[in-house]
């Protein structure tokens, strides 16, 4: 079944027969291989009760790859966590964990704090 588009606000009705609404296709960006890819691994309290969650940013892609890497990452780690954004948040202090897991799997990444 085909994903059909839905038509902007303001276009109700045009009695022109040749009139077909033009969309603004954005085209999706495509995921770096892992050689390019720039991580930064950093640990953030900010806005979250006081907990600590790892926060791995930087990642150029489509976010179903994003979320295949924060699946790989939560199941490296055994927590919980989510990915969305370009960013991949993991709860609790995997830094060094990550770190190394990524530099592994050929990704160039680093601690930042």
């Amino acid at each position: 079944m085909a994903k059909q588009k839905k038509i902007p606000l303001g276009v109700v009705y045009s009695t022109n027969p040749d009139f077909a609404f033009e969309f603004d296709e954005t085209p999706e960006a495509e995921t770096l291989p892992p050689q390019q890819q720039q991580l930064r691994i950093s640990l953030d309290k900010k806005a979250r009760a006081g907990k600590q969650v790892t926060l791995v940013t930087g990642f150029v892609g489509k976010p179903e790859d994003l979320d295949i890497l924060g699946k790989k990452l939560k199941n490296l780690c055994g927590c919980g966590g989510s990915s969305k954004d370009g960013e991949i948040l993991l709860q609790g202090d995997f830094r060094e964990k990550v770190l190394v897991f990524l530099q592994t799997q050929g990704y160039k990444a680093k601690k930042i704090g």
